[in-house]
């Protein structure tokens, strides 16, 4: 391969939307490498899998969830700050019936009580999709009511208070281990398999899109905008469920204050920094894997290095501001001309064309 395919295809490699991504979770990987050698190193102990990417991977699969669904309403021009809020009722509404409901450890009740609190997510979604699409509310305002409502629904639920379980069964879906691993990427495996068939290997995907990008031309072609995006908060709201159901069973607690605290934030950033747009069309879903595998393993990196809470949220900010200016064109572009400019400061007028 000589000189000129070879820049081609680095700048084909460089366009592609899960480059910048992926390069930032290599170098956020490497760090680890460097600064504890023994980072990617995993142990069996008692039949089950241990060590930080193991980790990485089960404490990140309910953000990876929320952000699945995320990018589907991101999608169709839309937002959903209430996904935390739905993790912290279906938490809630799964404990609260065990607790209630006798024999904690019955598989029957633990079913139940799983079927309830997933049924009450997608009717959260499916209130959503009726406020945006039906009544027409702005996004971004219809699911702030939820948001805010949301928390009191689940503190209603609890009664204030921290439901506490002893249930084998229920804790199995966020803390059991199946064929060594964790059950919890299983889960994962499944909800963004079902959701990438279902989106690219059928026309769904490509409605979602259409929307976004312009939904009255989308519904003067035929396409029953409406529906599309009542489904896709619907959708939202299940993958929040879920989430809600991991995060409860894997302390086997409800807090409805705490749960799911400012997730709907990370699942944004993990889907921009996936390559998807807020402004709709176009979306991807392993883009979203990937940025939701970053804000983990950022989180990982943080607790390792010993940075001190307090200032937790902060160094996470900036990380992920340089993430996005990464990715930002216009950036890479304007950095390329100054580097250029300053080199070279007879070939201003060259740089700024290239």
């Amino acid at each position: 391969m000589n000189q000129t395919n070879r820049t081609n295809l680095m700048n084909r490699m460089r366009k592609h939307h899960l480059f910048w991504p992926l390069a930032v979770l290599g170098a956020l990987l490497l760090f680890n490498l460097i600064y504890s050698p023994d980072f990617f190193s995993v142990k069996m102990r008692g039949g089950h899998l241990y060590g930080n990417v193991i980790d990485i991977l089960n404490f990140g699969a309910p953000l990876i969830l929320v952000a699945i669904g995320m990018t589907l309403v991101i999608a169709t021009k839309g937002i959903d700050l209430s996904v935390g809020s739905i993790v912290a009722i279906a938490g809630a509404m799964a404990c609260l019936t065990i607790s209630k409901g006798g024999d904690q450890n019955s598989l029957g009740l633990v079913l139940i009580a799983v079927g309830l609190a997933l049924a009450l997510s997608v009717v959260l979604g499916l209130w959503n999709g009726l406020l945006v699409s039906g009544a027409g509310i702005q996004p971004i305002i219809a699911t702030l009511i939820l948001m805010v409502a949301g928390r009191g629904i689940a503190q209603l639920i609890t009664d204030g208070q921290i439901i506490t379980l002893s249930s084998p069964k229920y804790e199995f879906i966020g803390a059991g281990s199946l064929a060594t691993l964790p059950f919890s990427i299983f889960v994962v495996v499944a909800v963004f398999a079902i959701a990438a068939l279902v989106t690219r290997k059928t026309a769904l995907g490509m409605f979602i899109e259409s929307v976004g990008c312009n939904p009255e031309a989308s519904r003067l072609a035929g396409i029953r905008s409406k529906y599309i995006v009542i489904a896709v908060y619907m959708f939202c709201g299940l993958c929040a469920g879920i989430a809600g159901l991991l995060l409860s069973s894997n302390i086997s607690s409800a807090d409805g204050n705490n749960a799911g605290l400012w997730y709907e934030l990370d699942a944004i950033l993990a889907v921009v920094i996936g390559g998807t747009s807020l402004n709709g069309g176009r979306f991807y879903l392993t883009g979203t894997l990937v940025g939701a595998l970053i804000i983990q393993t950022l989180s990982t990196t943080i607790y390792t290095v010993g940075i001190p809470p307090e200032v937790t949220l902060v160094v996470k900010a900036f990380v992920v501001l340089a993430v996005c200016l990464i990715q930002s064109e216009a950036f890479r572009k304007a950095l390329a001309y100054r580097w250029k400019t300053r080199r070279y400061p007879g070939e201003k007028e060259v740089a700024r064309h290239v």
